[in-house]
């Protein structure tokens, strides 16, 4: 009789962990697309020069390139509740600091705060909907996965229109004071909603800081020589090479590695993944900034008008995502995705100083299409390829493939366009894209490891 009037357990993905998920995962993109417009009126009001409001920008790419990895590595170990709530606790702590700060250096450490807060987000709800998986032996949660790739998606859209009302209402210390309001929200969702319950693994081992420790130092000089390549910063390149060498010996013989080599180094299929958001990154950013700064520089259009008509492309990605989520395969998404890169990559080819209107817009539009569908095939595939206890750091490794390509399609555009966005230097840039993008061509095409994936259980 108890058996008959207890309640059956849940069999569906629980639908209440999708708020918190999608609030966390939104912190990172909404803090990197509201200050794209606060550049300014941040260096008039504290007489900052933009080579030191640029700082503003590589703080938070750096912090979350390094901190992306090593909160997922501490999200396998203790749990994606506890870091999702740190996380969020940071992120309201960085903007009171910034809303408070005097001067542009903190500035540039609340955006660090809020940058390793922000690091938390996304490892969680990766791990969360891999711990669903577990329990309701849903094979290939495309749904939920879906959500997350639009959030961000729609954010990365919206974040600048955002920054510029908040601007206009509250001034530019508005974009630092909407955090606090966001991570009560995730406090308040992520301590009523998220399980309680902690791996089962590793609880004897220390956390591997010494190996953390290198990894940071590498990739932090790696990603500095990278934001400003020149002769002066080779000692940045020798740090950098050094570093490296010490985390390979570290990870390679330590019983509990913070990033476990050998287990990597062996998994082909995610190291694919990684070399095809690096790709795709690259492409990507240099065509969502690069494309728009050619509008200004070349053909004549306001900042306004620029952005009005890359909005066509963003349309497209969000509409391709939210089509295409529900499908769990993976393969064709990727080799569509790539190679609708190659084709729009070669079109910008095609316009000049004296392009019609109609003719940018029919180039925009297209190249939303690999916007949609890359982003979520390589996430989709993370969730699948790596192992259950590493699926914290695996997602956070993929957002540091992300940045480090951001980072450099920024020196790819500025080497480009020197001192001024021209035409010729769209087409010198198109070069590069058009190489990564035949590239990821192949790899999406020669991957084997592929076929069918998305439509089994993740491994556990």
């Amino acid at each position: 009789m108890t058996d008959v009037l207890r309640p059956a357990a849940p069999t569906g993905f629980d639908r209440h962990l999708i708020p918190p998920l999608a609030l966390g995962a939104l912190l990172n993109p909404i803090n990197s697309s509201l200050l794209a417009v606060a550049l300014v009126p941040i260096g008039l009001a504290l007489g900052a020069p933009a080579s030191e409001t640029a700082w503003l920008v590589a703080s938070l790419y750096v912090t979350t390139a390094v901190g992306q990895p090593v909160v997922g590595r501490l999200v396998d170990r203790h749990g994606p509740r506890p870091l999702y709530l740190l996380g969020a606790a940071l992120v309201g702590v960085g903007g009171v600091l910034g809303a408070l700060a005097p001067s542009i250096g903190l500035l540039v450490v609340a955006r660090v705060v809020i940058g390793l807060g922000t690091c938390a987000g996304y490892p969680s709800a990766m791990s969360l909907i891999r711990s669903e998986q577990r329990r309701t032996g849903i094979a290939s949660p495309s749904s939920v996965l879906a959500i997350l790739a639009v959030t961000t998606q729609v954010v990365s859209v919206i974040g600048p229109s955002l920054g510029g009302l908040l601007i206009a209402v509250g001034g530019w210390r508005a974009i630092f004071t909407v955090n606090v309001p966001l991570a009560l929200a995730c406090l308040v969702l992520g301590w009523w909603r998220m399980p309680t319950e902690r791996p089962a693994r590793e609880e004897d081992q220390a956390f591997d800081l010494l190996g953390t420790g290198l990894f940071a130092a590498m990739l932090v000089s790696l990603l500095l020589v990278l934001m400003a390549p020149d002769a002066r910063h080779l000692p940045l390149l020798v740090v950098s090479v050094l570093a490296a060498a010490g985390f390979a010996r570290r990870e390679l013989t330590t019983a509990s590695p913070f990033l476990d080599l050998r287990l990597l180094a062996g998994n082909g299929p995610l190291l694919r993944t990684y070399l095809r958001q690096l790709l795709f990154a690259i492409v990507s950013y240099s065509i969502v900034y690069g494309y728009p700064q050619w509008m200004e520089g070349s053909r004549g259009l306001s900042p306004s008008g620029a952005g009005l008509l890359v909005l066509p492309m963003f349309a497209s990605a969000i509409t391709v995502t939210a089509l295409s989520g529900r499908r769990p395969q993976i393969r064709g998404k990727l080799v569509v995705g790539a190679f609708t890169l190659l084709a729009g990559s070669a079109a910008l080819l095609l316009v000049d100083d004296r392009s019609p209107m109609w003719l940018l817009v029919a180039i925009a539009v297209p190249l939303g299409v690999p916007q949609g569908l890359n982003s979520l095939a390589n996430q989709n595939a993370v969730y699948h390829q790596a192992s259950a206890d590493r699926v914290g750091s695996a997602a956070g490794l993929l957002r540091t493939a992300m940045y480090l390509g951001a980072i450099v399609s920024s020196a790819a555009a500025a080497a480009a366009y020197g001192t001024r966005a021209s035409t010729s230097g769209l087409h010198h840039l198109v070069l590069l894209l058009l190489g990564c993008s035949a590239l990821l061509c192949v790899v999406a095409l020669t991957d084997r490891s592929l076929r069918g994936l998305g439509t089994e259980p993740a491994p556990s």
